[in-house]
């Protein structure tokens, strides 16, 4: 049945943002009390389905808050963000969701489907965080030709290197209750999905950029990001920062995997 908006609440449980912390590679040493990191609400606001209402790629079947539009292969292609207020760890959070836009184009690698999700996060009264997420929807692989990532720009004033491995794709999927088999199953996401590897979790990408531009800038206060091209867990990347707040990622053949513009 198709719904319209959703509600979760979700305490801030420290407990989940200290594992974060060390899944990203930093000491777990948040607090109750302490304001969370950005984009760490993504370890939050579960919503949890019976393996009956999961598709073949381990996401809840479409058709509910997010349309099926016909399209089995997913990708979080970007997003916008807003932070307003900081979100406190140990109180009482519930994130508003609703789909904002639903269309179907032609590209050049075939058939597209694009969907904006919206989320509203509030707490105490106040919304502290707005979130657009953009989702792309494809044909199976072998459908039409692949698309060519962009080259990354290598002018960068700051740059750090950035290495996954499958245990910490793993442990962010736990942690975010992303069920997407192309981050932990080899064998699906080469087979059936037509990767080369496990794919590096587009939002766990525009994590690391974050957490770059907030030791640039201090607190943040909007971030937007596009996937450009997926990064394998066998390789390793260079997150990339300018000081007008422009960052990305490149891989290591020089293409870009992300872009970001962070204030």
């Amino acid at each position: 049945m198709r719904i319209e908006t959703q509600s979760v609440q979700d305490v801030m449980d420290t407990a989940r943002a200290r594992a974060l912390q060390a899944t990203l590679g930093s000491s777990p040493n948040l607090n109750s009390g302490d304001s969370l990191p950005p984009f760490f609400h993504q370890v939050y606001f579960w919503d949890p389905k019976p393996s009956k209402d999961l598709g073949r790629d381990g996401h809840p079947k479409l058709g509910e808050l997010v349309p099926d539009m016909g399209l089995p292969r997913r990708m979080w292609a970007g997003g916008q963000l807003e932070f307003k207020r900081p979100l406190i760890l140990g109180h009482l959070a519930e994130r508003r969701s609703s789909t904002a836009k639903a269309e179907r184009k032609q590209g050049r690698s075939g058939p597209l489907a694009f969907v904006k999700m919206r989320h509203e996060i509030w707490q105490e009264g106040e919304c502290a965080v707005t979130e657009h997420q953009d989702l792309v929807y494809r044909e199976d692989e072998g459908s039409g030709s692949k698309p060519v990532p962009p080259v990354a720009r290598t002018d960068e004033t700051h740059s750090e290197t950035f290495s996954v491995n499958s245990t910490m794709l793993f442990r962010y999927s736990a942690l975010t209750f992303n069920g997407h088999r192309i981050h932990y199953d080899e064998t699906y996401a080469k087979e059936i999905e037509g990767y080369t590897g496990l794919v590096v979790h587009g939002p766990l990408l525009a994590q690391m950029l974050m957490l770059l531009a907030e030791r640039k800038l201090g607190r943040l206060a909007s971030f937007a990001f596009r996937a450009t091209s997926p990064l394998i867990h066998h390789e390793k990347a260079t997150l990339c920062w300018r000081e007008d707040g422009t960052c990305w990622v490149r891989g290591p053949d020089g293409r870009q995997c992300m872009q970001a513009q962070a204030s």
